[in-house]
């Protein structure tokens, strides 16, 4: 009986395999050769399900979301909060360092990639629109400044947790100090 392959998680593995290494080395590492050797398979199986280089990239940049979202999910049965949220995307561990760098990567590439750079401003919007959402409950439930405009204010807020993820990462800020800040700019908002 022939084998039977599935392709989705064999495309997983090798955008694993590009994912760790844009994390060690960026994307000026990742190449059909390294990505093979990174994921334990021939170039010419990389090659089966990728017929380039940016195919590959682009298709590793529709990876990022998941992981994205697991990191900012909400414990079973805690109730979500924007700070919570925002403290997630901030790089305080080795998964967080690492996905930063990873998407840091890829920013560097969306600016020349419009495929890259579209996936970029979707899942920043869904970010947004999520921040967004759970202000607009605190503002409802009377914990933010009524004169707040919580899109608005999502949008600042993810600059500021991006600029910041960037000072950890670069060394100039410690993590406590990231979280800091974020919670001095949530105390100015809040009532």
């Amino acid at each position: 009986m022939p084998k039977r392959v599935d392709h989705e998680h064999r495309r997983q593995q090798i955008a694993a395999a590009v994912r760790r290494i844009a994390a060690d080395r960026g994307l000026e590492g990742v190449s059909l050769n390294e990505v093979a050797t990174e994921a334990g398979i021939s170039k010419g199986f990389v090659q089966h399900y990728f017929a380039s280089r940016d195919d590959m990239l682009r298709f590793a940049v529709t990876t990022l979301r998941s992981g994205l979202e697991e990191r900012i999910a909400t414990p079973p049965g805690a109730e979500p909060r924007v700070r919570d949220l925002l403290v997630a995307l901030l790089p305080l561990d080795e998964p967080g360092r690492d996905a930063a760098l990873v998407a840091n990567a890829f920013v560097v590439r969306a600016l020349k990639d419009p495929e890259i750079a579209g996936h970029f401003r979707t899942g920043h919007g869904l970010l947004r629109d999520a921040v967004a959402a759970l202000l607009t409950a605190a503002k409802d439930a009377g914990d933010l400044s009524p004169t707040v405009d919580p899109t608005a204010e999502a949008g600042l807020l993810l600059a500021l947790v991006t600029g910041l993820g960037d000072a950890v990462l670069l060394g100039y800020q410690t993590g406590e100090e990231a979280v800091a800040l974020i919670d001095l700019h949530l105390s100015r908002i809040s009532t």
